[in-house]
């Protein structure tokens, strides 16, 4: 996957590999990455479609690598953005040696699914495991409906599941088991990093979806697919003692339209200063070390149209 792979020797019978949670929008795809790795590695946000990079949760077990990719969720593009997204989604399959079809339980599968599960039926011969999400959200009876429309699904797509499993992430409900039928899909070979580590995604990546995710928690519709953040400079203040270190970050949201800058920004600055607290407290804890955050809202007219836009910001 043209990945910096730091290899160690293999144990016997050791397996190391990547898996890809896919699912349409708001399916649970990264509250389940998170829940597999411990830790909070993928942006969350009740907003669906907030998933931009293929961020990567690393599992590591005393006989398994588990590596996740969790790619945005795929789409009937409406935009450029859009089907650079899907670009990306698709690309993510083909390398991938299993994929999680995330089906959340207290919805019953829509054209949205068959198209997801269509479109994966063409990457024929990587394993597919459907997890059927939210499952503390519904009653036995309801399970087994919805795991019976699992299967009708894949009769009509000609995709063959390789498991069906009910999980709930936010019980830690079967998570486990998942991830057991995730290794088993692997193949055998040496640990790909460092065992301490979670993610390979780099800090200014996190922090700007960590931004990003504080600025879409109770704002209004509109937005979610207009918030770009960018980390304009991220670095330890000179002339700090050791033990009191403070990592000044500087980071740029862009919006589409002065009037999403105002929604942003809030009465007064209020609400782009309660964003920044929000952020910087995630931050601290992700990085563990006390943060000063700087943030500015842009306007970059319609960025999700514009080629070079879209370059300038990560796209």
């Amino acid at each position: 996957m043209g990945h910096n792979r730091r290899v160690t020797e293999p144990t016997v019978g050791y397996r190391s590999g990547f898996a890809s949670l896919v699912g349409r929008p708001n399916a649970g795809k990264s509250t389940l990455t998170n829940a597999l790795v411990g830790a909070k590695v993928a942006i969350t946000s009740s907003r669906p479609q907030t998933t931009r990079h293929a961020v990567r949760g690393i599992v590591t077990r005393p006989d398994a690598q588990l590596v996740l990719v969790d790619t945005p969720g795929l789409h009937k593009p409406r935009t450029l953005l859009g089907e650079r997204l899907n670009a990306v989604v698709k690309a993510t399959w083909a390398e991938v040696d299993v994929v999680v079809v995330c089906l959340p339980a207290d919805e019953k599968p829509g054209p949205g699914d068959t198209f997801l599960v269509n479109q994966l039926a063409a990457v024929r011969r990587t394993p597919k495991i459907a997890a059927a999400t939210k499952s503390d959200l519904v009653s036995p009876d309801r399970m087994l409906q919805h795991l019976s429309s699992i299967a009708q699904l894949s009769a009509a797509t000609g995709v063959e599941w390789t498991d069906i499993v009910p999980v709930s992430a936010v019980r830690g409900s079967q998570v486990d088991l998942l991830a057991d039928l995730l290794v088993a899909q692997l193949p055998t070979g040496s640990q790909l990093y460092p065992a301490g580590e979670l993610t390979d995604e780099p800090e200014a990546t996190l922090v700007a979806e960590l931004i990003r995710e504080a600025a879409l928690e109770g704002v209004r519709d509109e937005l979610p697919h207009s918030i770009a953040v960018v980390v304009e400079e991220m670095g330890l203040r000179p002339d700090r003692p050791e033990e009191r270190p403070l990592l000044d970050i500087s980071a740029n949201f862009f919006v589409e339209r002065s009037s999403q800058k105002a929604i942003i920004i809030g009465h007064r600055g209020a609400r782009l200063k309660a964003v920044g607290t929000a952020a910087r407290q995630q931050i601290e804890a992700l990085l563990g070390t006390p943060v000063y955050l700087h943030l500015q809202v842009k306007v970059a007219k319609d960025w999700q149209r514009d080629p070079k836009q879209l370059r300038r910001l990560g796209f």
